[in-house]
């Protein structure tokens, strides 16, 4: 912990650390304030809890840092639960046009639960997946949100943007080794090219809030939670996760 560099958890005299500010998987736990946020008693606790992480990146990246105005286009480049968590956001601002593009056709169908109503599979064409939308969207779309961590859709989401005031927003984390390489003229263009972090959202301030878009049928997030496991079977839940049949596994302890 920051306060004195200690775990505030061991076993036989060795300790054991947490993930991410957080110590999950006991029945009582220690957290520091910074991590505590109260939210409205009245929300259903297996409902919410996946507004901890990959949804609210997401949903505040469209919505706190790309923050498309009502009838613009969007792009949502993967359509994993944070790329539709994002897609939802583009729903909520009333954009138009929300183009996702996965390579991965089959989340296609699913995928318009969430407001996209057109798609691109890059591995369709012959040709960069961002001179595709830009000539879907006559010159680019007015902004994208990157959700793959993967560096060449980093590069097409911020080179799919139109040129003075296209905005491209970075959320997927990248090999430690990748490079983003782009023409310095796509900056002088006036694109712009941002990054976030929990789509800049402040866990403790603005989470209660986002809880509240949720009681208030505002947001939805049933849609997200795909599949539910007993503790026991917590591997079948990482298996779902990495074949990629699942957008969220909740996990029930007393299962």
């Amino acid at each position: 912990m920051l306060s004195d560099g200690k775990p505030r958890f061991s076993k036989k005299g060795q300790p054991i650390y947490h993930f991410l500010g957080t110590s999950t998987f006991s029945e009582y736990t220690v957290i520091h304030e910074g991590c505590l946020a109260k939210i409205n008693p009245a929300a259903p606790l297996d409902k919410v809890c996946v507004l901890s992480c990959g949804i609210s990146t997401g949903l505040g990246a469209t919505l706190n840092v790309a923050k498309p105005k009502k009838g613009s286009s969007v792009a949502i480049f993967g359509l994993g639960a944070v790329g539709l968590a994002a897609a939802e956001g583009a729903r909520l601002s009333w954009a138009s046009r929300i183009i996702g593009v996965d390579l991965n056709s089959s989340r296609f169908e699913d995928a318009k639960k969430f407001g996209v109503n057109e798609f691109v599979n890059p591995k369709d064409h012959n040709k960069p997946v961002q001179e595709v939308i830009a000539e879907m969207t006559d010159g680019g779309v007015d902004r994208s949100v990157e959700c793959t961590g993967t560096i060449n859709a980093m590069i097409s989401a911020f080179e799919c943007v139109h040129d003075g005031w296209g905005v491209a927003v970075l959320v997927g984390v990248p090999n430690k080794n990748a490079a983003f390489k782009t023409h310095p003229v796509n900056l002088l263009n006036e694109r712009t090219l941002k990054g976030t972090f929990f789509g800049n959202y402040k866990p403790r301030s603005d989470l209660p809030n986002v809880v509240e878009k949720y009681m208030n049928k505002e947001l939805e997030l049933e849609k997200f939670i795909t599949h539910y496991v007993g503790f026991p079977d917590i591997n079948k839940a990482f298996e779902i996760m990495l074949k990629g049949e699942g957008l969220r596994c909740l996990i029930r302890m007393d299962a």
